[in-house]
């Protein structure tokens, strides 16, 4: 069974960056899709990014795009998300998610990391 543990959460001022870092245990990630997702005290989770398992073509957020890559190391079994320009609206606990294919649909993933907290301040 993959489990996922994310890293790299923390606090950030305003305009900050941060890197967040996702690895797999007792599987390998090349055999799957994988994701960031975040959620927001008051909100629903929703999508980040994403990134394909055939190809690594990458998909983000309207949020996320110009601010965001997402990318992976199979030689490292990780997946990553770099944060940059941050705002506190970006304020959120962040996971990685794994699936067999690439969608924002949440149901679709089946393995899921318990989440890092990323705190933004003004």
């Amino acid at each position: 069974q993959v489990q996922l543990v994310e890293s790299g959460g923390g606090e950030v001022q305003t305009g900050g960056s941060l890197t967040l870092s996702c690895t797999a245990s007792g599987g390998a990630l090349n055999t799957y899709a994988l994701a960031w997702f975040r959620q927001a005290p008051g909100r629903e989770r929703e999508g980040v990014a994403r990134i394909r398992r055939t190809d690594d073509t990458t998909f983000y957020a309207n949020f996320a795009k110009g601010r965001f890559t997402i990318s992976r190391d199979i030689t490292k079994n990780s997946v990553y998300l770099q944060m940059s320009n941050l705002n506190p609206e970006d304020t959120a606990v962040y996971f990685c998610a794994a699936a067999p294919f690439s969608t924002f649909h949440q149901n679709t993933y089946q393995i899921w990391g318990r989440g890092t907290q990323v705190t933004v301040s003004s």
